[in-house]
């Protein structure tokens, strides 16, 4: 019975770090308008940026993120010089009394940055934003990129949080995925960060591999647990080769089945709740005096394009090649082609090429769809306070769910809609109920779970 419902509840829906998704971004929204979105930014709104990175020197065949495979530096060089110049245009359109509470670099993999371009880049970034002494700094790390310069170069723009890909630590998957990361690897760069002050280590892992099994996936989230990194991500694998052509590399056959990845993920889950972690949305995990922890407890846990975070910024900055941006009035993303983007950063412009203007439907929804992937769930009163025009259709489309639901995901308790626990593990497509664009067909996605 399980099973069939494992198969029946996983068939592909987003991953809702936004509403309405990406595939629903438009030319409409261009440089014009990000110009006059980033102008009504004021003093006392609080901004994240984000900044790109999209070079590896190698090409981890799983990897879905917008990046390219480069074993010269010259264009990193290149690629920076265009980033400080879309630095310099942003910060000139933003109030310079606006803070910046979190910057996240990302990838790609910004490790491969020499250390003095990691300095001058943090370098640019201060001169053009006012940073908040308490600032969070992310990076995203992989540990064959890293020697004590980059080390002491990371150290000296901040960073607080450490971001490691692992993935699986089995040779077989490994190799399977062109990602050779050896466990003593990622322990020295964990202790070099913590001997540099780092408060915070993330570790991401996945599940749905090829060749991954539950033994190899346990063992794999034991030596993890040896870290005992603040955070650890536990992602399934999304297998879009249709997207990412180098995904073809990976043998399909390979893979494990919906119900195999499935208990991978259930397997691996309760491993780290055992082990003290508590567990964050779908794929989280945290310890319990993280900041994360206690933003899933009181009910302050975001998604962005990120993922979870407790990031309370009014407006995420893109910055660099593809980098998507969330602002007040929605979303914007830039020119994902890096010669292109360079060619309109260099000229003194900006690279947005796409976005999409939020309807007060949209927003409504949206508040519906983050709740659900962060808190299992939505108030009735607190839809209707934020969002009266659109509280009753909502409200509607919840009960008929629960009316419909044969496989007791969710209820209505009071003026909550719930999942249950059962639940849970389908929150991408109990959310999707309440997506008003999915119908459009507009995008293919990975499986639900």
């Amino acid at each position: 019975m399980q099973d069939a419902l494992v198969e029946r509840l996983s068939s592909p829906v987003p991953r809702y770090t936004s509403y309405p998704t990406a595939p629903h971004f438009d030319e409409g929204i261009g440089p014009d308008a990000y110009a006059g979105w980033l102008s009504a930014l004021g003093p006392r709104n609080r901004l994240s940026l984000y900044a790109h990175i999209p070079y590896c020197d190698r090409l981890c065949w799983f990897c879905a993120c917008h990046t390219k495979h480069t074993l010269r530096y010259e264009p990193v060089e290149a690629y920076l010089k265009g980033l400080h110049a879309e630095i310099a245009a942003v910060g000139a359109r933003v109030s310079q009394a606006a803070p910046v509470t979190a910057l996240h670099f990302g990838g790609g993999s910004p490790t491969l940055v020499r250390p003095n371009d990691m300095r001058l880049l943090k370098s640019c970034l201060d001169h053009n934003f006012a940073f908040s002494p308490d600032a969070e700094i992310s990076v995203e790390m992989d540990p064959n990129d890293l020697d004590e310069a980059r080390h002491d170069a990371l150290a000296a723009i901040g960073m607080t949080r450490a971001s490691l890909g692992i993935q699986d630590f089995d040779p077989t998957v490994q190799k399977a995925i062109n990602r050779i990361q050896t466990f003593e690897q990622t322990r020295g760069v964990v202790e070099a960060a913590r001997e540099r002050g780092v408060r915070s280590v993330n570790c991401d892992v996945l599940y749905g591999l090829p060749h991954q099994t539950a033994k190899t996936l346990a063992e794999t989230v034991r030596a993890v647990l040896s870290l005992r990194p603040d955070r650890i991500a536990l992602f399934g694998y999304a297998h879009v080769p249709w997207m990412k052509k180098h995904q073809t590399m990976i043998d399909e056959k390979a893979l494990p089945g919906i119900v195999e990845r499935f208990a991978q993920m259930t397997m691996a889950g309760e491993m780290l709740v055992a082990a003290g972690y508590e567990a964050i949305g779908i794929d989280h995990f945290a310890l319990p005096a993280d900041k994360l922890a206690a933003a899933a407890r009181n009910g302050t846990l975001r998604r962005n394009f990120q993922g979870y975070t407790d990031d309370r910024a009014d407006a995420l900055i893109g910055l660099g090649a593809s980098a998507i941006g969330q602002l007040p009035q929605g979303y914007l993303q830039n020119m994902p082609a890096t010669g292109e983007y360079l060619r309109r950063v260099e000229e003194g412009g900006l690279a947005v090429v796409r976005g999409y203007a939020l309807t007060e439907e949209d927003r409504a929804r949206a508040f519906v769809i983050e709740r659900i992937m962060c808190d299992f769930g939505f108030s009735f009163a607190d839809l209707a306070a934020r969002h009266p025009a659109f509280a009753g259709a909502i409200r509607a489309e919840a009960r008929a769910f629960v009316a419909g639901d044969r496989d007791g995901l969710a209820h209505i308790e009071g003026e909550r809609f719930c999942l249950t626990p059962a639940g849970w593990p389908f929150a991408r497509t109990v959310a999707a109920v309440f997506d008003a664009h999915l119908a459009s067909g507009r995008g293919r996605h990975s499986l639900a779970v």
